[in-house]
């Protein structure tokens, strides 16, 4: 952990600092205090145990996006926090709670700062032990199940120390880039401290030392490195570190990969970017750069089983330099007391860099798209016609399977542009997703990526997205089934009902949807959906059971091999 210095801050003094003219009560110093911290909208479902709350959100700056299902809230805070910086949702206690965990660990898993707000039964309530409605086992129970899935919890049952909660809460929050957990007792909202408060504000800073000799090593590897290369991961789009990243590549002429997880933490049409790392499952080229590199540089990188495709990676720890948010060690040498961004900012300074000759890269080319018309759609065909309809206004939103495997092959003009849980690996996390995105900037377009069976989990999120007259184009990969798990073991489990899916826009009454079997098809659909400005578009792709993305097939072909 790095070195904390505290300090008073006064309402002069910090742009965080609560002015005290007038005592607030513990509802309106929470409102006051997410405003503080970015928060412009809130997503969830309102219940009798938080509705006096609902009513305060209603009244102030905040805007709240009701959602479908509580686990749709959460993907959209989710979605909202990864463009935002930080987002946050609101729910009832426990039915409205413990809805959410799936969605809330999936944003732990992936460092997806959301802020999770629940209403619970008054104080008084709780007095003779009642058995009141939504209660499960104790009135602990919702707090105590969310200590595990979030980077700090509290329960704000006490005018005393709420306000000192809530501070302890929201900074651990955009510290750590985790979700946090608030549980407000509805005969709590409006309560009202007996003394002023003045919040606390905590620096971190990092050993300097440490700090020193972490630099100078880290100088010394790569000025002797003869084929450095950085893996750059999640971490950078969480912490805002791009700048720092791209000033440090380019000063010392070193090539870039991405994680899966952390695709477009820079533009990948820069001329430094090799592509995806993620062992068998990438292109063979981006692969041996890596695996042939004397100093692997990881940068924010998970290095989950997704990220090393399926632990096909090679990377020697002997010949790696990792920073993160949660360690840093420079091959078997462990720095403490380091923070990330100190040690961004330390290799991204003129003073860092090292003269070597700038990497030849050859970037795969973007074809140009010409259909066949009545050729059955493949997924090779499907995602070269995507790559050459994307834009600077295209966030690609993928969800879970092979619609992020062949994803990884996109080619993303701009930094944070695509949307994934390429770590956590969440069914259903796509369409609800995108809401976010767009509530959170509506002059971005999303492109949902979204197999059959993670449609049928959140596909109801659509009637979000036509009540808030957003526009986002949705392609279903409709092979009738999981065709990952097919991938691993077939069997009649992985099957499922097929949906007339463009049918979708005549049951919400808005949208336009299309029917797409062959290449010709394809096209029509695709020049139509991006001319739809003005309402969602769905198409509803038919592919082959059997037919599966070019990355799966690498690492089949990877693994068969090794077998």
């Amino acid at each position: 952990m790095a070195k904390r210095q505290g300090s008073r801050a006064s309402s002069a003094g910090s742009k965080l600092a609560v002015p005290v003219e007038r005592r607030p009560s513990i509802g309106s110093y929470l409102i006051q205090r997410l405003q503080d911290y970015g928060v412009r909208d809130l997503f969830g479902i309102p219940g009798d145990f938080v509705l006096q709350f609902y009513g305060m959100l209603e009244d102030s700056p905040i805007r709240v996006i009701g959602t479908t299902n509580e686990a749709c809230a959460g993907y959209a805070a989710d979605g909202y926090a990864r463009i935002n910086g930080i987002g946050a949702v609101c729910v009832t206690y426990c039915v409205g709670g413990l809805s959410l965990c799936n969605s809330v660990a999936g944003a732990y898993a992936e460092k997806s700062p959301v802020i999770v707000i629940s209403g619970s039964p008054g104080m008084g309530e709780r007095r003779s032990d009642p058995l009141l409605h939504h209660r499960v086992k104790d009135f602990n129970t919702q707090r105590e199940v969310f200590e595990k899935i979030t980077i700090a919890s509290a329960s704000l049952d006490d005018e005393l120390t709420a306000f000192r909660e809530i501070d302890r809460c929201l900074a651990a929050c955009v510290r750590f880039k985790r979700p946090v957990f608030l549980e407000l007792p509805r005969d709590k909202v409006l309560a009202v401290p007996a003394r002023d408060y003045t919040p606390v504000v905590e620096h971190h800073v990092s050993d300097p030392d440490a700090l020193r000799e972490a630099l100078d090593e880290a100088r010394d590897c790569i000025k002797a490195a003869r084929k450095p290369v950085i893996i750059a991961g999640i971490e950078l789009h969480r912490f805002g570190l791009q700048k720092q990243l791209l000033q440090f590549a380019e000063q010392n002429h070193i090539a870039i990969c991405a994680t899966l997880l952390g695709k477009s933490v820079v533009s990948e049409r820069h001329p430094l970017y090799l592509g995806v790392y993620e062992g068998a499952m990438g292109r063979e080229e981006v692969r041996h750069y890596v695996e042939d590199s004397d100093c692997v540089i990881l940068l924010g990188a998970f290095m989950s089983d997704i990220n090393l495709g399926g632990f096909t990676a090679r990377l020697d720890p002997a010949k790696c330099i990792s920073a993160s948010s949660e360690k840093l060690r420079i091959h078997f040498h462990h720095f403490h007391d380091v923070l990330f961004a100190d040690f961004m900012n330390g290799i991204a300074d003129k003073k860092f860099s090292t003269k070597r000759a700038v990497p030849k890269i050859r970037q795969p080319e973007i074809a140009a798209w010409k259909p066949s018309p009545s050729a059955a759609v493949t997924m090779k065909r499907l995602f070269q016609k995507i790559n050459s309809a994307l834009d600077e206004n295209i966030v690609v939103v993928a969800d879970t399977g092979d619609s992020l495997f062949a994803a990884a092959d996109l080619s993303i003009t701009q930094h944070t542009e695509f949307l994934s849980t390429a770590y956590y690996t969440s069914m259903g996390f796509a369409i609800p997703a995108s809401v976010g995105v767009q509530v959170a900037n509506r002059q971005l377009r999303p492109l949902v990526l979204v197999g059959d069976g993670a449609f049928q989990m959140t596909c109801m999120e659509l009637s979000t997205t036509v009540r808030q007259k957003f526009n986002p184009i949705v392609v279903v990969l409709n092979n009738k089934g999981y065709s990952t798990e097919r991938f691993i073991q077939e069997g009649p489990f992985n099957d499922i009902h097929n949906w007339q899916y463009h049918k979708m826009p005549e049951l919400l009454g808005a949208g336009l949807g299309f029917e797409v079997h062959t290449e010709g098809e394809l096209e029509q659909a695709f020049k139509a959906a991006f001319a739809n400005q003005d309402s969602f578009s769905i198409l509803n792709v038919h592919l082959d059971k059997l037919d599966v993305s070019p990355a799966l097939k690498r690492l089949a072909e990877r693994l068969a091999s090794k077998l």
